[in-house]
């Protein structure tokens, strides 16, 4: 989304297309691969701290044939903009200025929402024919029931977004409003453009000196989080480095913030250093508090800043110890750089795949407590659950709508147990037609198939990977996200390893959600928030985190369900595979 930091955002772009790098994996040995972990839970640690992933986009508008033609001569036109919740209230975003004597209007003014990708966002527009009486009040003030409704339009955001150049064209018509004429409304142009803050980027690189020893039996593990202040003066992160193991003197991979997040170069940010603890209580070293503005000249003039410490005897909360621990600013730019929203706008697909166990662990989808229980009052079971919660956000990002379907840890009939057989039960052809798609081969599937086991994933895995493979070798702008939806522990741990490694290289992520009440302890190692840096058993790191796992009972804070926390991660992802690939987004 533009809004990360450290490795995963650290390089830049190059010109080129396509410039694959399949020979710069290594073997790691335990100590890298430990800072690996650590980084990855000091991820988590960024997010439980409250940092979100969203980019400002700027809605802008106009319409033709407002209105009833042989009714409407003329009018006075004005949008108001709200986002819609889950339970249907309306909240107003923004409204354009009136344009006189017009039935197609082009408004100049510009409503900000926030895009979220791992969230629908309903929205809804509507417009009203201001009478000339109000034209000396401000728009705010209006009161819309005493205005004339000229028709409302509804969308999704993300239908915005996705749309070549960001323009979606909608016809206005009526819900609860009664028109006498509700066939003659007109059409609502949307056009969205990212703001030019989340495009604006620094790049810092921080190194420190003379750390304080916290550990008692080795040196610290330091990584620095930044927070901006948010007006009411709580601290928002927004960026962390990576954790760099034993280092009393450590120094970073580039930091990168955009103008979006700290909003002026010239408001302080709190630049804290953590060492790092397993158990995610992490100890604070010391902290600086400084603008971006005042970090670019400690770059210029080289000079150190002294952390320092709230005092802990003081009384005064305002009172702090200096420490004798430093941190300097290495280097700084600052230039423009492509958005996930870029690759996005200019063609770039995300393609959505499924897999789904059918291992005799679920129970007898006959019966009420099988996971596989179809319910005849519709209410989805736990695979369906996580299925339609991916799939109604990722299939905005699919023109085509075609999603490759499987299933694994079954017998078809006459067969023997298979580790990746076709959702629909088609021989060759795993893409059924939208999320209804899936759904219907899965129930059909649950009557034609045996469940058995064992519960393995490389089968499939290495299936999604030789689709991303293909379209690669095609050229084509697509990337890929697998979701595999399992009640148990995978038996075919090395192999899931090898399999994902090696998926590592394409555009592939790879989301595991649990369902169900086992113990999900053992697959953390798929996730590299909890699990120690994978490796394969040729001795091969992962080139980039691709793949996460959490159960679907896991709750998280701020009503975030696991499947969002989970898809909050693709971007980063997307963007990291085509920063390293050098893919540029065509503009």
């Amino acid at each position: 989304m533009g809004n990360c930091c450290s490795d995963e955002m650290g390089g830049h772009a190059g010109a080129g297309r396509h410039h694959h790098h399949h020979n710069n994996h290594h073997s790691v040995g335990p100590a890298a691969a430990a800072a690996e972990a650590a980084s990855a839970a000091a991820d988590r640690f960024l997010r439980s701290r409250g940092a979100g992933a969203s980019t400002q986009v700027e809605l802008s508008f106009s319409a033709s044939n407002l209105g009833d033609q042989e009714f409407f001569t003329k009018s006075n036109p004005m949008v108001i903009a709200y986002s819609k919740s889950k339970e249907g209230a309306l909240e107003e975003l923004g409204r354009t200025e009136v344009i006189l004597n017009s039935l197609n209007p082009s408004w100049n003014a510009r409503i900000n929402v926030n895009y979220q990708f791992e969230v629908l966002q309903p929205m809804v527009f509507q417009v009203y024919d201001i009478d000339p009486q109000f034209h000396d009040v401000s728009e705010k003030m209006l009161k819309l029931e005493e205005q004339q409704f000229l028709g409302e339009a509804v969308c999704l955001l993300s239908e915005v977004i996705t749309k070549q150049n960001r323009l979606l064209t909608l016809k206005l018509g009526v819900s609860e409003h009664n028109l006498p004429n509700p066939s003659k409304f007109g059409e609502l142009n949307i056009q969205a453009e990212e703001s030019a803050g989340s495009k604006a980027i620094m790049e810092m690189v921080f190194r420190c000196s003379d750390l304080e020893i916290k550990d008692l039996l080795s040196k610290s593990d330091p990584f620095l989080l930044i927070s901006r202040i948010s007006e009411s003066g709580v601290p928002v992160p927004i960026c962390k480095t990576e954790v760099r193991k034993n280092d009393l003197n450590p120094k970073w991979k580039p930091v990168i913030l955009n103008l979006q997040q700290i909003g002026s170069k010239e408001n302080p940010l709190i630049i804290e250093c953590f060492n790092f603890s397993s158990n995610g209580k992490h100890d604070l070293v010391g902290k600086i508090v400084k603008s971006v503005a005042e970090l670019e000249r400690m770059y210029h003039s080289q000079d150190g800043e002294n952390f320092f410490v709230p005092a802990s005897t003081a009384h005064d909360s305002h009172s702090k110890e200096v420490l004798k621990s430093q941190v300097y600013v290495e280097k700084y730019l600052e230039n423009n750089r492509q958005t996930f929203l870029d690759y996005i706008s200019s063609g770039c697909q995300l393609n959505f795949m499924v897999a789904v166990d059918f291992t005799a662990s679920n129970g007898n989808p006959r019966l009420p407590d099988s996971l596989h229980y179809i319910d005849p009052t519709g209410r989805p079971n736990a695979y369906q659950k996580a299925i339609l919660e991916v799939g109604d956000i990722l299939q905005y990002y699919d023109p085509a709508k075609r999603f490759p379907s499987w299933g694994f840890g079954a017998r078809p009939i006459d067969g023997p147990v298979s580790h990746c057989f076709n959702l629909n039960g088609s021989t060759y052809q795993p893409e059924v037609e939208g999320i209804q798609g899936i759904m219907s081969a899965y129930i059909s599937a649950l009557r034609n198939v045996s469940l058995a086991g064992p519960t393995l994933f490389g089968p499939v895995v290495s299936t999604a990977t030789a689709i991303a493979n293909q379209s690669l070798a095609s050229n084509q702008q697509k990337y890929f996200v697998l979701l595999i939806v399992t009640d148990g522990v995978v038996t075919d741990f090395q192999e899931t390893i090898d399999a994902i490694i090696k998926a590592s290289d394409f555009p592939l992520s790879i989301l595991v959600v649990g369902v169900g009440g086992a113990d999900f302890k053992e697959m953390e190692f798929l996730d590299p928030n909890k699990g120690e840096r994978l490796e394969s058993s040729t001795g091969r790191v992962a080139s980039r985190d691709m793949i996460q796992f959490a159960p679907m009972k896991d709750a998280h804070g701020s009503g975030i369900s696991t499947v969002q926390s989970l898809l909050a991660e693709i971007p980063g992802q997307f963007m990291t595979y085509m920063r390293t690939r050098e893919i540029q987004a065509i503009s």
